[in-house]
């Protein structure tokens, strides 16, 4: 099954733009496999950069590119050699030739920010994302249940999906976070990760974990820093602005992938999950996520709360102005909270929105529309 995604047409037009384009996203999401297709297999020289053979071939790199003036060169898992940027400033100031550098990374730039620097106008960065609903035709109950790696929401059963996930959080502990430079007992991870999943979509505790993990709460929110960097959790600010309320300002944590999160917590099959204490939660967290990949650059996700417990899951800023709050219910018929009301008036969103487990669009009162999350991305996100 091919799916096309929607990163092509902006990777392509970075391609005309850029010296150097940087494709980042998680380990297994699909980069090499999404920039070899673009390229014919003449025109380009991949080096893989964890292999030491390959990075033996850049020991002296500006000999090695110009042996090829005429490549295109894919620089994979780039975070293994950050020294390489700094060479590669001097080499694309000689020649600024448009897209001769894809560099491939699951590292976002904030963890590489001092080799990274170094090409700053020079590249631009792109993310690629684990599958998203218009990837997929809408199968949102199949990437809802399964997630969004390609391995594990292509698999050919359901079983072999759960296997995959299961194997790749292992692998991901006890191998990958090594690599990518977080130093960490692999045991003590596998704890912080699950309770991370334990408290998907609520509000950040540094102290409690690290009381129940025996670390420091330093270490515990370099681990969170860490685990956003490479893509694996998502950190929601809350909004705040200069209005007479106390608010919450500790920010609220999610498992990016959904598939991820059910493994985690042994939810291996639909009847399971639709019936755990956590299906809000995961709904919403996948709601969030969909939502969140298919922002353009001018839009900004947030969340609200006040201290008195008015609170709305979602806001979307637009030039100052919040476009659009956003309640998540997992229900057929939800219910409008007052604290949601309340969150409208306080942030002044021009629009409300609750999205749901709705087959058609209605409006319950004016100023509020109940969407299920696949129209809403494809019709109400354009208006905004």
């Amino acid at each position: 099954m091919e799916i096309k995604r929607n990163i092509k047409e902006p990777f392509e037009e970075y391609r005309q733009i850029f010296p150097a384009v940087g494709l980042l996203g998680p380990r297994q999401v699909g980069k090499t496999t999404f920039v070899k297709g673009l390229t014919k297999a003449d025109d380009f020289i991949y080096l893989d950069l964890e292999r030491l053979a390959d990075r033996e071939k850049l020991k002296d790199p500006g000999f090695y590119f110009s042996r090829y003036p005429n490549k295109c060169f894919i620089l994979d898992e780039v975070q293994f050699m950050p020294e390489i940027f700094a060479e590669l400033r001097g080499i694309i100031d000689a020649d600024r030739k448009p897209g001769k550098f894809l560099l491939l990374g699951s590292a976002s730039p904030d963890l590489i920010r001092n080799a990274s620097d170094s090409l700053a106008g020079r590249i631009g960065y792109l993310q690629l994302t684990p599958f998203t609903l218009p990837e997929v035709d809408n199968n949102a109950q199949q990437l809802w249940l399964r997630g969004g790696f390609p391995l594990a929401y292509l698999a050919t059963s359901q079983r072999t999906s759960v296997l995959w996930r299961r194997n790749f959080i292992q692998t991901y502990i006890s191998r990958d976070l090594g690599l990518l430079g977080l130093q960490a007992d692999p045991q003590l991870m596998e704890r912080f990760w699950r309770m991370l999943a334990s408290v998907h979509g609520n509000l950040w505790n540094a102290e409690g974990f690290a009381r129940s993990l025996g670390i420091t709460r330093p270490t515990v929110n370099r681990y969170l820093d860490f685990m956003e960097g490479a893509f694996m959790v998502r950190v929601l600010q809350p909004w705040f602005r200069n209005i007479k309320k106390r608010l919450v300002k500790s920010p609220k944590v999610y498992i990016r992938d959904s598939g991820l999160l059910h493994t985690l917590l042994g939810l291996d099959d639909f009847e399971t999950l639709i019936n755990h204490i956590q299906v809000g939660a995961s709904w919403e967290g996948f709601v969030l996520e969909q939502i969140t990949n298919s922002l353009d650059d001018n839009t900004h996700p947030w969340f609200y709360r006040t201290q008195q417990g008015a609170e709305c899951d979602l806001l979307l800023e637009k030039n100052g102005k919040i476009v659009a709050a956003i309640e998540i219910k997992y229900a057929a018929v939800p219910s409008i909270s007052k604290g949601f009301r309340i969150s409208m008036e306080d942030t002044k969103a021009l629009k409300g929105y609750i999205i749901a487990n709705v087959d058609e669009a209605y409006s319950p009162e004016a100023g509020i529309t109940v969407v299920g999350i696949t129209a809403f991305i494809r019709e109400e996100l354009p208006k905004l």
